[in-house]
C-alpha cells in the first residue's frame, strides 16, 4: 500500500514539476518579449524623432522661400507705389501762375509801369543837362522830351515782349507734359489774355518809338 502511494505520488510530483517548468518558460518568454518591445521602442521613438526633425527642417527650408516670396511681393508693391508716385499728374499751379504773370506784364506794358516812368524821367534829366540853353527849339524838344518818351516806349516794349513769351510758353506747356492731360480752361483763357495784352503792348511800343503814335510836336 505504501509503494502504491509512492508510485501514485511520483507521477503527481512529476506533473507538478512539468507544470512549474511550463510556467517558468512562459514567464521567460514573456520577459523576452517585453524586453524586445522595450528595445524596439527606442528605435521606433528615434525613427519618429528623425521624422519630426525632418519635418521641422523641411518647414525651416520652406520658411525662407515663403519669406522671400513675401519680400518679393512687398518689393513689387513698393516699386508699383514708387511708379505711381513718379507718374503723379502735375496740378497745373505753375501754369496758372505763369498765365497770371503774363497778364500782369501785359498790363504793365500798356501803362508804362514804375520802371518805365523812372527811366523816362531820368532820360529827360540827362537831356536837360546835356543840352545848352542856346540850342535850337527842335533840339531841346528832342533831347528833353523825345528821348525820354522813346525810353519809356522801350521799357513798355520789353514788358510786352516778356508777357507775350510767357503766355506762349504756358499755352505750349501741355505739349511737353503728361500726354493726354488737357489744360485747365481758366489757365488757357488767362494765358491767351496775357498773349493778347503782350501783342497789343508790343505794337503800341513800336508805334510810340517810331513816332507813328504820339509823335513829337513840330518846332516850326
Amino acid at each position: 500500500m505504501a509503494t502504491k502511494t509512492s508510485e501514485d505520488a511520483a507521477p503527481g510530483t512529476t506533473a507538478a514539476r512539468h507544470d512549474d517548468k511550463t510556467t517558468q518558460g512562459a514567464e521567460t518568454a514573456g520577459k523576452a518579449e517585453t524586453a524586445g518591445k522595450a528595445e524596439t521602442g527606442p528605435e521606433t521613438g528615434t525613427a519618429a524623432g528623425d521624422t519630426v526633425a525632418g519635418d521641422a527642417e523641411a518647414a525651416a527650408d520652406g520658411a525662407p522661400a515663403e519669406e522671400t516670396a513675401d519680400e518679393a511681393a512687398d518689393g513689387t508693391a513698393d516699386e508699383a507705389a514708387d511708379g505711381t508716385e513718379g507718374a503723379k499728374v502735375p496740378s497745373g499751379v505753375g501754369q496758372g501762375a505763369g498765365a497770371v504773370v503774363s497778364v500782369a506784364l501785359g498790363l504793365v506794358s500798356l501803362s508804362g509801369g514804375w520802371v518805365g516812368t523812372i527811366a523816362g524821367a531820368r532820360q529827360q534829366l540827362i537831356g536837360q543837362l546835356r543840352t545848352s540853353s542856346t540850342a535850337g527849339v527842335a533840339t531841346q524838344i528832342k533831347a528833353v522830351y523825345g528821348d525820354a518818351w522813346h525810353t519809356t516806349a522801350l521799357w513798355a516794349g520789353f514788358f510786352a515782349l516778356v508777357a507775350l513769351v510767357t503766355g506762349v510758353v504756358v499755352l505750349a506747356r501741355p505739349a511737353f507734359g503728361t500726354p493726354g492731360r488737357p489744360q485747365a480752361p481758366w489757365i488757357k483763357s488767362v494765358a491767351w489774355a496775357g498773349v493778347s495784352l503782350g501783342i497789343i503792348g508790343l505794337l503800341l511800343a513800336v508805334m510810340k518809338y517810331s513816332d507813328a503814335l504820339l509823335a513829337l510836336p513840330s518846332a516850326s
